[in-house]
């Protein structure tokens, strides 16, 4: 009887099965993502750095760094890509992985926003701003909330944030749901 040995994937090979990150492969390293983003002196590691670890096997590394956080989805490197690769399609997905493997960087919050938004639309359907910034706030720093209820104060005074969630329609509600039953399938995360 034979057995056959089932190797786990590499990072290279994660990232290309992930809508947006198949680039990965056609880097030639020229380093014009990294010149190109607004934001590369924010990062711990350069969009092409990212690039160049994430074929080296530098999974940890890559996963936990703060750069694809960082982006600001410009698209200014994929615009100017010599290689008509997606640089900002291949940091969502190198977010998408990251969440998947509850890698994260403490130098960004960006991840908890994320996942503080996709829990409300799961839940309900909509995004109710003093209902998701405090779910936010709660799960990131409690104390930074307090700093932040001038403005609330002050944008609900003016009627530029409601306290009420905007529930949707019953056929809304189903078509949204269709759609993010969809994206799951397709490797969207819930």
């Amino acid at each position: 009887m034979e057995t056959k040995v089932q190797r786990s994937k590499t990072l290279v090979e994660e990232i290309c099965a992930i809508p947006g990150g198949e680039g990965i492969l056609d880097c030639i390293q020229c380093g014009t993502c990294s010149a190109s983003c607004p934001n590369a002196s924010r990062m711990d590691h350069t969009p092409r750095m990212l690039i160049a670890m994430a074929r080296a096997g530098m999974r940890e590394e890559v996963l936990s760094s703060n750069a694809m956080w960082f982006c600001a989805s410009c698209y200014l490197c994929t615009v100017r890509c010599p290689r008509d690769i997606k640089p900002t399609e291949l940091m969502h997905a190198l977010e998408c992985l990251a969440v998947r493997q509850s890698l994260s960087n403490e130098r960004t919050r960006t991840p908890i926003m994320y996942r503080s938004f996709s829990d409300f639309v799961y839940s309900i359907g909509s995004v109710p701003e003093v209902g998701f910034m405090t779910w936010f706030y709660l799960l990131s720093n409690p104390l930074r909330a307090l700093k932040m209820a001038p403005l609330a104060l002050s944008l609900l005074k003016h009627g530029r944030m409601s306290i009420k969630a905007r529930r949707l329609k019953p056929e809304a509600e189903r078509q949204l749901r269709a759609i993010l039953d969809k994206a799951e399938v397709l490797g969207g995360m819930s």
